[in-house]
């Protein structure tokens, strides 16, 4: 006998978003090994540039090696508990968050809560933030893992904001108020929004409207707005990035102490430095209550004194971090450009975008109908038979069938090339099926057209045809 959490299937290994994995896993493409395996492009890992880390790290062994001024710092690591963190590296780690938002706004280390991963973060803050049963508000489509981070222990309730692609999936003042209606309707106390920004999975930023929108938005109903910003080392292109910290300390709301109190932000390292492995995230909030209980939370899952040294190393070199961040800005914007020209000589559309390791791809006119079990009939199509793994929207909880998020930045050029001439083959062998069938259709109307038309005459004889 077991617990119900760990008998039920709340985790949601069950959705197509990891199912792709499961396939992936079963059949691993090797440039070498297996040419003809599957490509994995739902995962969003940013592999661009590691080299850049890994000369970082043979030009500076100290923090490696566990130095510091050649001195061992061994004993103090192993032996350091304290789940506050390393104060080198949390002041390291709070100024390269100010870094990649042009140092438009600073961050106070006592307020950022150490946590291992973002997954770890995001489920943290909801279980400082809401009861069992309360419910969240989160724009569609959002990312599937979130079903897992902040439903499946804490008990809490998503209600989706739906976004429509006639606007760009943007967040809209209708939108939010149906949502929260839906959500009372419910009988659910809705406890506040929840938005990525940058987006995933569209890869769009949020506009300084959108974010204007949603502070007015949660200080009217008094309710929490927590902004997941981990691809925020992401953008690659223009429009200018702007945090939900820096609109929050423009004039209207700098003097708002309670609304300041409710604006939480969740970040870590893995998406712009590609460190999943690593599993660095961090809630940054102002309200001390959040923070003190979520330290004291954070002792289920803290990141080791070995990786806060060595990360502390790294941020800390002001210099090196400036130049990685312009460079894995410009690699991104490379790679995302590579996808999108690919895939537009295709005849594949992809909405616009700016920011993270993925885009978010429109194959509406690849469906045999407009609905999700044509978008699941395609998903299996791609996955098995052209072997590629990508995520359908429907994973995503998009409102619409036939849009899909395709990673670029977690293999190899080679690989991406791969990946899109058997895209561009998949296509074309589809529009030629399909020509094929509309031509032998078309030829077998005019045949049935004759028969019926010789039939019409010859059991006509003399007989005058009735009129009608």
């Amino acid at each position: 006998m077991v617990s119900q959490l760990a008998s039920n299937n709340g985790h949601g290994q069950d959705s197509s978003y990891f199912l792709g994995w499961e396939e992936y896993d079963k059949n691993p493409f090797h440039e070498s090994d297996n040419p003809n395996g599957m490509i994995q492009m739902g995962l969003a890992e940013n592999q661009l540039c590691f080299d850049l880390l890994e000369s970082w790290l043979t030009n500076n062994p100290e923090p490696a090696s566990f130095t510091r001024d050649g001195k061992s710092n061994f004993k103090h690591l192993a032996l350091f508990q304290d789940y506050h963190g390393l104060p080198e590296f949390k002041n390291a780690f709070v100024k390269y968050m100010s870094m990649l938002r042009g140092d438009n706004v600073t961050f106070d280390p006592d307020n950022l809560v150490l946590t291992a991963g973002a997954t770890s973060a995001n489920e943290t803050l909801i279980f400082c933030l809401a009861d069992p049963g309360d419910a969240l508000l989160l724009p569609t489509p959002y990312y599937p893992g979130f079903d897992r981070d902040l439903k499946w222990r804490t008990g809490a309730e998503i209600v989706p904001i739906q976004c429509s692609s006639s606007n760009g999936f943007k967040i809209t003042k209708p939108a939010l108020e149906e949502a929260y209606d839906n959500a009372i309707r419910q009988g659910l106390k809705v406890k506040g929004v929840l938005v990525t920004n940058p987006s995933n999975p569209l890869g769009t930023t949020l506009s300084k409207d959108e974010i204007t929108l949603l502070l007015n938005f949660v200080s009217s109903n008094n309710i929490h707005l927590i902004s997941d910003e981990i691809y925020a080392g992401t953008v690659f292109n223009g429009p200018d990035y702007t945090s939900v910290m820096e609109t929050l300390m423009e004039k209207k709301w700098a003097n708002d102490k309670d609304l300041i109190q409710r604006v939480h932000i969740v970040t870590s390292l893995s998406k712009d430095l590609g460190l999943p492995g690593f599993r660095v995230g961090a809630i940054y909030s102002n309200d001390p209550v959040v923070v003190s209980a979520a330290t004291k939370m954070s002792s289920f899952g803290l990141i080791s004194a070995q990786t806060q040294h060595l990360l502390a190393g790294l941020l800390s070199d002001l210099k090196f971090m400036d130049y990685y961040i312009s460079e894995n800005q410009r690699r991104l914007n490379s790679r995302h450009q590579m996808i999108v020209s690919g895939l537009k000589k295709a005849g594949i559309r992809c909405l616009e975008s700016n920011s993270g390791l993925f885009t978010w791809v429109d194959l509406r006119h690849l469906l045999k109908s407009q609905t999700f079990d044509s978008e699941m009939e395609l998903w299996k199509e791609i996955v098995y038979s052209v072997k590629l793994n990508i995520s359908p929207g429907s994973s995503c909880h998009c409102s619409e069938p036939g849009w899909f998020r395709v990673c670029f930045a977690n293999m190899a050029d080679d690989t991406l090339e791969l990946a899109l001439q058997r895209i561009e083959a998949y296509v074309e062998a589809k529009a030629n099926k399909n020509s094929h069938h509309s031509k032998r259709n078309a030829r077998r109307m005019r045949s049935l057209s004759k028969w019926v038309f010789r039939l019409s005459f010859d059991g006509m004889g003399d007989k005058v045809p009735e009129e009608r």
